[in-house]
């Protein structure tokens, strides 16, 4: 009997939680973006209908509190810094950060006599996942998304509950 009609005669699917929890959380995805600089027009037209990352299950939201990734896309200088610390931090947990573009991840070409420049925003905020480029292609956020869902795929959030409430 094949597993088509076996759902079709029981209407019953068993899984883990771990797994439905998981496959909800990254079907849906709602980066709250922070387009600083040039990697923000790449992004934009990652969501645009071009790309369509709707299709994915990302939908952008312009508020930190019902979102779950922020993409830093550009320069950060000090000045912003406190401010991504304090989106951040009012982000709901489990929380992602992708850092986008060569200015996001390591300063970028202003690293070097740039003062005003942080040297990579994982100074700032822990990152998840780096995007590569000056300015990065909508492509290289999509495989960013892909890599964030396979991130999700392999974690444990009702392990991680558990294993706190013991401790």
């Amino acid at each position: 009997m094949s597993l088509d009609s076996q759902l079709q005669n029981d209407g019953v699917i068993v899984a883990k939680l771990d797994d439905l929890l998981n496959w909800a959380r990254l079907s849906s995805m709602w980066p709250m973006s922070f387009g600083i600089a040039c990697c923000a027009i790449e992004m934009m037209g990652a969501m645009a209908s071009t790309y369509d990352l709707d299709r994915m299950g990302v939908f952008p939201r312009p508020s930190p509190r019902q979102s779950d990734v922020i993409i830093i896309a550009g320069t950060v200088t000090f000045k912003m810094a406190d401010r991504i610390k304090k989106l951040y931090e009012q982000m709901p947990d489990p929380k992602y950060v992708i850092s986008m573009g060569s200015c996001s991840n390591c300063g970028g070409p202003y690293w070097q006599h740039g003062y005003h420049v942080v040297k990579g925003v994982d100074k700032i905020i822990p990152v998840d996942v780096y995007v590569q480029g000056c300015p990065p292609r909508p492509e290289a956020l999509i495989g960013a998304f892909i890599e964030l869902q396979k991130k999700i795929d392999k974690e444990s959030l009702l392990g991680e509950q558990l294993f706190k409430e013991k401790a």
